[in-house]
């Protein structure tokens, strides 16, 4: 799956363009993505769309139909827009991180992928975690304008459970 297909899926709808029609000062400003390794594993796919005018923020969830949700906010932030220039394939990225655990000795299988589509100073980046078997984690960051995975560190369930008992 990539993000071209879902995007051009997500615009094509009814309700994307009634929504844009309304509010056509909206910009995509962040995704979320959850891919299960197996095929129908409950996938996940949301783009978020913020209105400047109004400080709201708009969820598209496209999970069996493309569905908006208003998303509750705790900030008055001004949300940076996404640019969606570059798009990104979700099986390559899957391929990138496996040669990257090989590499790191890393021997967990991959049981569901979490990304969350944002721009941080500038760049279009995708934030990841992997759920890996044995209770591992890996926690990534990938440039989508470069492909390539900007940082990578493999953590434990455990590790995170140390954190929060300090």
């Amino acid at each position: 799956m990539n993000s071209q297909f879902l995007l051009e899926k997500l615009e094509n709808s009814c309700e994307f363009k009634k929504f844009m029609k309304e509010n056509p000062k909206a910009y995509l400003c962040s995704g979320f993505f959850e891919i299960g390794s197996e095929e129908n594993s409950g996938d996940k796919y949301h783009f978020d769309y913020y209105i400047p005018s109004s400080k709201k923020t708009f969820s598209f969830e496209m999970e069996n139909e493309i569905k908006l949700v208003e998303l509750e906010r705790f900030d008055e932030k001004v949300l940076d827009e996404v640019s969606m220039k570059n798009h990104f394939d979700f099986d390559k990225i899957k391929e990138m991180i496996s040669r990257e655990m090989e590499f790191q000795k890393i021997r967990n299988k991959i049981q569901r992928m979490i990304f969350s589509l944002q721009k941080i100073e500038g760049k279009d980046l995708l934030l990841g975690t992997i759920f890996l078997s044995g209770l591992g984690l890996i926690k990534f960051n990938f440039d989508i304008a470069e492909k390539r995975i900007a940082e990578f560190e493999k953590k434990s369930l455990f590790d995170m459970m140390k954190i929060v008992k300090k």
